[in-house]
């Protein structure tokens, strides 16, 4: 071989051999996106998983896995499934960005809580339950409220007030016999008759026959575990499904200290993941169940409660916790 022909034919590869190549542990992490201001919606939501997916691929734009993967934080946060998937995905396999299984399995797992089959494949393989608090991108994002200050709980045997709530209006599609019963057994659960029924209305929409297909049942769409949990012996009687639902409710606001978002959070997710997600879990489903009664009841976050019910959830101390270190700062 000529000398000049060897050089041509060789010297890119020499090139490409001395050039320095990035680690897994060099690869960029992405930082959290910023804050939203103002409420965003599920459109807004469906549009950064969009733009992610099309920055990861180059479709149609110049490819940039580490935008991609900020994008696909920022839709995780409030409940996206797929991108939260995604996200896991590139996490796990070093795809533009820092390898992070631990981050990746809270990812899969979150994906998979919300029914997606492929997510709980490889959770399973990665060795099942995620440790450790969620990463960022799973936590609560900033434009949801703080957890409230417990008020001050009444005098032992005294049974709260709910005046607060008396002036909201009821469910106008509510059927007048089902309006009757919780007036009538809200005051023995320590509940506002607003609350239950603006519950129930999310629900079932008042039909005693409802089943979701996770079967949870009746009017309060209780699930077996919770029914045998509040000592429901029937689930699909009408009078004994309110008195389970308003039972798991009266505890939920105990649990969580009168708020009211977290209670509603707990009902459709089960307080569990409220805790371990340190507020409304990310889940498309729970973010817009809490959203529509809490508008339904106008915005009203503190309900009494009482506090012989249960022990407080351990996440608020947690929460608080951390809110007096960031407003000490």
């Amino acid at each position: 071989m000529k000398p000049l022909l060897f050089a041509l034919t060789f010297a890119p590869a020499l090139a490409l051999a001395q050039m320095p190549t990035l680690t897994l542990e060099q690869l960029p992490r992405p930082t959290m996106p910023p804050g939203e201001r103002g409420p965003v919606v599920p459109a807004q939501v469906e549009r950064w998983r969009q733009e992610a997916k099309a920055l990861e691929y180059g479709d149609g734009m110049k490819r940039d896995e580490v935008a991609a993967a900020r994008l696909y934080c920022r839709a995780a946060r409030y409940g996206d499934a797929e991108a939260q998937y995604s996200l896991g995905w590139m996490l796990t396999n070093a795809r533009g960005i820092q390898r992070n299984d631990a981050e990746a399995a809270h990812m899969f797992a979150a994906a998979a809580e919300q029914g997606m089959a492929q997510a709980q494949n490889i959770l399973d393989r990665m060795g099942g339950t995620p440790l450790g608090d969620p990463p960022p991108c799973l936590r609560p994002p900033e434009t949801d409220p703080e957890p409230v200050v417990a008020p001050k709980p009444p005098p032992r045997g005294a049974k709260p007030a709910v005046s607060l709530w008396a002036s909201l209006p009821l469910p106008q599609h509510a059927p007048p016999a089902i309006v009757n019963y919780v007036k009538l057994l809200a005051p023995e659960y320590q509940l506002s008759p607003a609350l239950v029924l603006a519950l129930m209305a999310a629900e079932s929409n008042f039909d005693p026959t409802a089943e979701s297909p996770k079967k949870a049942m009746g009017l309060m769409q209780l699930m077996p575990d919770t029914a045998t949990r509040f000592r429901v012996t029937r689930i699909t009687d009408p009078a004994q499904n309110i008195r389970g639902g308003m039972a798991y409710l009266r505890w939920l606001l105990a649990y969580f200290e009168g708020d009211v978002m977290l209670a509603l959070a707990g009902y459709n997710a089960g307080e569990r993941a409220v805790d371990r997600y340190l507020g409304v879990p990310p889940y498309a489903e729970t973010r817009l169940y809490v959203r529509k009664i809490m508008a339904a009841v106008g915005g009203q976050r503190i309900h009494p409660f009482d506090a012989n019910v249960t022990q407080a959830s351990p996440m608020l101390t947690r929460v608080k916790a951390q809110m007096q270190v960031i407003q000490a700062r």
